[in-house]
């Protein structure tokens, strides 16, 4: 399987600021080709690239204003190592989180999918989450968690993921969210799922972290990693500070040579 991404982002800068990307495929993926190039009024730039424990890359540029055009590609073939189970986040993503309010919604959960776990657990959370919300563009605000989600039963990707990653945090299961390119997504763009944690498979496999994508808008064995945290915060492609930044241009492609089918029944990781 051979993935092939880029990214594009137009924007404007009233004053200096620092800007963080997280735009470019998580390390550890197998690429053939990768480039990033940003310019600030036209002017080749140079940004620091940090990466955490978890393979998230961000690049961190100092603009003092203008226009910054940043344009990332990527060619990956083949598939990654399955994600690390690290019981210190085992801890972590079952913690309430600013998007994410699994103590609000622990009793909710529990009177839905009681006695349910592992794979049976996360495809019942999945097609519940898939039925009572509708995808509508535009509908959430970038304040909105899984409370509001949950009341308002519309949204957008982040907020299909939240809303599950909650309830499941809500019955003592690791979950949390992840930012990828998605191939076969329309209208194309970046992308947001839940990864969920299972002891072991329903056959006695290893356990390890699942894709749990309620809004199945794209085969979840196309997905490539670019960031994960706790929710939303921790994964957003782009975080200014200082002056306003106006977004003037977003474009996103993904394709790949081998496309899946994806009917929601088996355990899938991101690879």
């Amino acid at each position: 399987m051979k993935r092939t991404v880029t990214s594009h982002l137009d924007l404007g800068l009233s004053a200096p600021a620092r800007l963080v990307f997280a735009v470019a495929a998580a390390q550890g993926s197998p690429f053939e080709s990768q480039s990033l190039s940003i310019t600030v009024d036209g002017h080749d730039v140079m940004p620091r690239e940090l990466v955490d424990i978890t393979g998230n890359r961000m690049h961190v540029l100092d603009a003092q204003g203008g226009q910054v055009v940043m344009d990332y590609a990527a060619a990956v073939v083949g598939e990654a190592a399955p994600p690390p189970v690290d019981d210190f986040d085992l801890i972590t993503y079952l913690r309430p989180s600013r998007y994410c309010e699994s103590d609000s919604l622990a009793p909710t959960a529990a009177a839905q999918f009681g006695g349910l776990q592992g794979a049976e657990l996360l495809d019942a959370v999945s097609s519940w989450v898939s039925d009572i919300l509708t995808y509508v563009p535009g509908s959430s605000l970038p304040t909105d968690g899984a409370v509001r989600t949950f009341l308002g039963r519309q949204g957008v990707c982040r907020d299909y993921a939240h809303l599950c990653i909650a309830l499941l945090r809500g019955l003592n299961v690791p979950a949390r969210l992840a930012a990828v390119f998605a191939p076969g997504l329309s209208p194309m763009e970046y992308h947001a799922v839940c990864e969920a944690y299972l002891d072991q498979t329903p056959d006695g496999g290893p356990g390890g972290w699942y894709v749990v994508d309620a809004t199945r808008l794209a085969p979840r064995q196309s997905l490539l990693r670019v960031a994960t945290g706790r929710d939303a915060a921790d994964t957003a492609f782009l975080t200014n500070y200082g002056g306003n930044v106006s977004l003037d241009g977003l474009e996103v492609t993904a394709v790949v040579d081998d496309f899946d089918t994806d009917d929601g029944s088996q355990l899938v990781q991101l690879r």
